[in-house]
């Protein structure tokens, strides 16, 4: 079966968010799968995290730059750079969770979306 160019143009944007997060070195990188969700609003989750504000600012910025560089693409809105403990970026059927380990842990997103195919995404040497 092949895909429909919606559904290229998804990976396409997930492997831009991933090389935005990998490019400063975002920890613990995960997709969650929504697909198989009834009555889901989004396709898919993308979640990482930094070890400090600045680096989750640093990944998030990343995020953007390399999405607009590789696929012309700006997310619809962001949230939470004020403060860098969580920080959104909505792509309409991506969204980005960029956390400080803390926040990470008391949200667990992972579980709240336990029922979702959830991949861990090997980080590049």
């Amino acid at each position: 079966m092949t895909k429909s160019i919606k559904e290229a143009e998804t990976e396409q944007l997930i492997d831009a968010i991933v090389e935005g997060i990998q490019r400063k070195k975002g920890i613990d990188l995960v997709k969650i799968d929504l697909t198989k969700i009834n009555h889901s609003e989004f396709k898919y989750f993308i979640i990482c995290h930094g070890n400090s504000n600045t680096q989750v600012d640093s990944i998030a910025h990343s995020v953007e730059d390399t999405v607009t560089e590789l696929i012309n693409e700006k997310a619809w809105h962001t949230d939470g750079y004020r403060n860098s403990l969580w920080i959104l970026l909505d792509y309409a059927d991506v969204v980005v969770h960029i956390f400080q380990k803390e926040a990470r842990q008391f949200y667990d997103l992972e579980n709240l979306w336990a029922d979702a195919h959830i991949e861990l995404i090997k980080e590049e040497n």
